[in-house]
């Protein structure tokens, strides 16, 4: 049963196109964005303009929070939306070279689209997921790593003990 949702969660990710992007702000206000993102190995990776507001937000955290999320046509219970969310190490790697990566990029999200995003002001990131968190359903968490190595089900104590302890 398990592996089941293992893999479930492995095809979810590699469905997905775009992630929700949670930062901080100068006035360390939460801000929320989104991009469209590659995976390569262990990373996501995403192509954002220099002039977005997320771009300084992202570069300047040491830590950012992703969310990959179903779609609310496609979700019977929208309490129960099927996602992950990721803690992020971010790092600015600019152009130069990661050819292997803007590959990806042309062939998910289009190769005239990525030659007019590199013509102009867009560079690239580095999201390092630390921790993740998937959702399947209700009562259906794990702790997972990016391509489901780890994948561990989160207990909740429903007793009355454990709902006191955590008050």
């Amino acid at each position: 049963m398990e592996e089941k949702k293992r893999e479930r969660y492995v095809q979810f990710v590699k469905q997905c196109k775009t992630m929700m992007i949670s930062t901080i702000d100068e006035h360390d206000e939460p801000f929320i964005s989104y991009a469209p993102f590659v995976m390569d190995e262990s990373h996501f990776y995403i192509f954002i303009s220099r002039t977005a507001e997320h771009f300084q937000y992202i570069e300047r955290n040491e830590r950012v929070s992703v969310l990959l999320i179903a779609d609310e046509a496609a979700s019977i219970n929208l309490f129960a939306r099927e996602r992950v969310r990721f803690t992020c190490k971010p790092t600015h790697i600019g152009n130069n070279g990661n050819d292997h990566i803007f590959a990806k990029f042309e062939h998910i999200h289009g190769k005239p689209m990525i030659r007019l995003l590199r013509s102009i002001d867009f560079s690239l990131f580095q999201l390092t997921p630390m921790e993740g968190r998937y959702v399947v359903g209700f009562g259906q968490a794990f702790d997972v790593n990016l391509n489901g190595e780890r994948f561990t089900h989160v207990i909740v104590d429903k007793s009355e003990e454990g709902r006191l302890e955590g008050q």
